[in-house]
């Protein structure tokens, strides 16, 4: 008799498999919905799919009277822009940091309690600070992220850095590679591909910091739209702009997953995920 741990789906049943929970999920929802409705049609708590379908017709395209924007392609585009921006300069820096500090151990001895001291900071602890020092428009909204999220790359990087086997480091020197030759040749090839894994494993704190930044001191963005239109119950809006996060939190990290297989075949080829 086959033991469990050693029975492996096909691929069409695991497909299956993966759909199943949504599927399930959304008969419950349904369910629910189709339940509190019935006996009040005005409730908020468990909209109609009708009902934020037609929520989401209205933000989505028919332009706002006040504005004249579409306002949800509005705060999708505001949202991704910051969130690019946000994780793209913290993944510079902490790529930076974390090759240095790694690859260093003149810089590593002094800098490295350091990076850990910093990582341990709360990053929503540091959101009132931030708004006094760089006022309450992009600039804080983008320093949050790159405080919450750079240094988590770094230290990913870094233990990425001294795990690349010493006799790589041994023989670029026997050749006559300069620290310099070092970092470039043997040490940043290596690690890219693992920038995008901490990447990757950094975007739901992105995200996190990214829609609570929004939700406190904005006046458009998917963060903000959500704290907006709480204070009228509507979760005929708020429950589309959460699944809508979450779509493009997988298509991001599905972009990232699928660019590193194409640009890194040689590390994917050893089996790394």
């Amino acid at each position: 008799m086959k033991r469990l741990v050693n029975l492996t789906p096909s691929r069409p049943l695991k497909v299956l498999l993966g759909l199943a929970p949504f599927a399930l999920i959304l008969l419950i929802y349904v369910i629910a919905s189709d339940a509190r409705l019935e006996v009040n049609p005005n409730d908020k708590l468990l909209p109609s799919f009708a009902q934020m379908g037609d929520a989401m017709h209205r933000l989505a395209f028919e332009p706002s009277k006040r504005t004249g924007e579409y306002l949800f392609w509005q705060d999708t585009a505001s949202s991704l822009q910051r969130l690019a921006l946000g994780v793209g300069i913290a993944a510079i820096i902490g790529f930076i940091v974390g090759l240095l500090t790694g690859a260093l151990p003149t810089l590593n001895a002094p800098f490295a309690p350091l990076l850990t001291v910093i990582s341990l900071v709360p990053p929503m602890a540091l959101l009132p600070i931030l708004f006094i020092v760089f006022g309450l428009g992009e600039l804080s909204k983008v320093a949050l992220i790159i405080f919450g999220v750079a240094p988590f790359i770094a230290r990913d990087i870094q233990r990425c850095t001294q795990e690349i086997p010493k006799e790589q480091l041994i023989k670029a020197q026997t050749l006559g590679a300069s620290t310099w030759h070092i970092l470039v040749r043997v040490l940043i090839p290596q690690l890219l591909p693992r920038l995008i894994n901490a990447i990757r494993l950094s975007l739901g704190a992105g995200w996190l910091f990214l829609i609570a930044a929004e939700g406190i001191a904005s006046t458009d963005g998917l963060g903000y739209r959500i704290f907006l239109v709480r204070r009228y119950l509507s979760m005929d809006v708020i429950l589309p702009y959460v699944a809508w996060i979450t779509f493009l939190a997988f298509m991001v990290d599905w972009l990232l997953a699928n660019s590193s297989r194409l640009l890194f075949r040689w590390h994917h080829a050893g089996g790394n995920s």
